[in-house]
């Protein structure tokens, strides 16, 4: 079961938590751990991700990243967040639930990274367990969209747990390691089972 402190004045966003993970919204004071984990992930991170910027792992990258996280989680748009392990208190990985849309939409997309140390030992599933909560009921979105390479056997097995439902192929969705990728689309709803 997750539990969710809402942001107070001092804070900079969302507290999620859970028996197995805790995740809030990245702070300057997190950018040595993350430069760190990043660097040693990084041939494991790229398959995956947009290229990588030649000052990816900068603090002036990072501050810069940290500003657009601000912007986007005051503007009600986006909300990124770090994820650590309870048990060691370390940075573990990453979760983004962007394009945050209202009106008629109601709905967000998530994204997520691990660091390669901490792959297939069930953080991103407990991440993604405690996060659905807040995005629907703190949120108070409807849908909750995720993609993924068809070759990212590990992404398509973590949204299928969690209880998404896959909805088609995206062609060229993304552009992934410097080339346009096609895409599986999934989504979970708020009337779904959640995994």
């Amino acid at each position: 079961m997750a539990l969710l402190r809402t942001a107070s004045p001092s804070d900079f966003g969302p507290i999620i938590e859970s028996e197995r993970v805790m995740l809030r919204t990245p702070q300057m004071s997190d950018y040595p751990a993350w430069a760190e984990l990043r660097a040693s992930s990084r041939e494991f991170l790229v398959p995956w991700e947009p290229r990588w910027a030649m000052d990816e792992l900068t603090r002036a990258s990072f501050r810069r990243r940290v500003r657009h996280y601000q912007r986007d989680l005051r503007e009600d748009i986006g909300y990124a967040l770090f994820l650590y392990s309870v048990a060691t208190g370390g940075l573990v990985g990453g979760v983004t639930l962007c394009n945050v849309r209202r009106g008629v939409t109601q709905s967000c997309t998530l994204g997520y990274w691990i660091g390669a140390q901490y792959a297939q030992q069930g953080y991103m599933t407990a991440a993604v367990r405690a996060v659905v909560p807040f995005v629907f009921d703190s949120l108070d979105l409807h849908r909750l969209e995720a993609a993924c390479l068809p070759a990212n056997t590990a992404s398509m097995r973590l949204l299928e747990k969690t209880g998404f439902k896959r909805e088609g192929l995206a062609r060229r969705y993304l552009r992934i390691n410097g080339g346009w990728q096609d895409h599986l689309l999934y989504a979970l709803l708020d009337s779904d089972t959640r995994g």
